[in-house]
């Protein structure tokens, strides 16, 4: 191979990479995972006070140990069926929490994927149980 067929393989690589990179980062499903990661505990309690159904992703073991006052307890591997027995709109207000946040992530990115168009991915227990609800 010549060293012009050696760069031209080089550039079709590197094109290939950063569309492949594009297409990930503007996809619907990526789109709607921004909003599922990485928010403030102030931006969940926000939700929360917006009427947000909130359901903690952990083990029933995990729960039982503590949870927040009104949540519902959907092992994240179980959310999809779990959110359809509640019978909520695709549409509904949905905070999903955690130990860390990885599991409600998944479980946000499971819900997305059957088409829940409104949930928001809380993070981890310990922040959210720390953060006092405040009055309006």
């Amino acid at each position: 191979m010549n060293i012009h067929s050696t760069i031209s393989v080089q550039i079709t690589r590197a094109i290939q990479v950063l569309l492949t990179t594009l297409l990930l980062l503007t996809s619907p499903l990526s789109l709607a995972h921004d909003k599922g990661h990485d928010v403030s505990t102030n931006a969940a309690w926000e939700y929360i006070e917006q009427g947000a159904t909130v359901i903690d992703v952990r083990t029933a073991e995990e729960f039982a140990a503590g949870h927040l006052a009104g949540a519902t307890n959907i092992p994240f591997e179980d959310i999809v069926a779990g959110v359809s027995k509640l019978e909520l709109a695709k549409d509904s207000k949905i905070l999903l929490y955690c130990r860390s946040g990885r599991r409600s992530g998944i479980a946000h990115e499971s819900l997305v994927a059957a088409g829940y168009s409104d949930t928001l991915n809380g993070g981890g227990y310990d922040a959210l149980a720390a953060k006092p609800v405040t009055a309006n």
